[in-house]
């Protein structure tokens, strides 16, 4: 199989300038430009890519809606929603710079909740938090006691 390269150590080169065994760094992937990830042939017909547009925005719609009805039930709502936009971005300009400033946002707030400064404050203000809700418990207790909404002595 010619690789395109006969030294040892090189890597064989695609004409695009990608490396042909298809793997690309974190960088290539964010200076890849903006738009539709469709297959050519799709692009290249105005009818099919537009309807290719329809259904990556209906599939894409309907992962979001999972994801807006899961918000208040137990389940991974939030991931669901970023999955939907994920699919979005595949082909709409829109959901990929959304994606990008979302994707730059959590990162943030990461490095961020790492700080040492930021963990000792919000442990601090949790275990204040705790001992307040404690105390008011307490005092409710002791002033009304434990009283059951059903009546036992009957």
């Amino acid at each position: 199989m010619n690789t395109g390269s006969n030294e040892p150590g090189e890597v064989a080169v695609a004409s695009d300038g990608s490396e042909v065994d298809g793997t690309s760094t974190d960088r290539e992937r964010a200076e890849r430009g903006l738009g539709s990830r469709a297959p050519e042939f799709i692009k290249a017909r105005r009818a099919l890519h537009l309807s290719w547009q329809v259904g990556v925005f209906a599939v894409g719609l309907a992962v979001v809606g999972v994801g807006i009805v899961l918000l208040p039930l137990p389940g991974p709502g939030w991931v669901i929603i970023f999955g939907g936009m994920a699919i979005w971005a595949t082909e709409f300009v829109w959901a990929q710079l959304v994606l990008r400033w979302t994707k730059r946002k959590v990162t943030e707030a990461a490095q961020k909740a790492l700080d040492p400064k930021v963990r000792r404050r919000n442990i601090t203000l949790t275990t204040i938090g705790l001992v307040v809700v404690a105390a008011g418990v307490g005092i409710y207790l002791s002033r009304f006691g434990i009283v059951m909404p059903w009546k036992i002595e009957e």
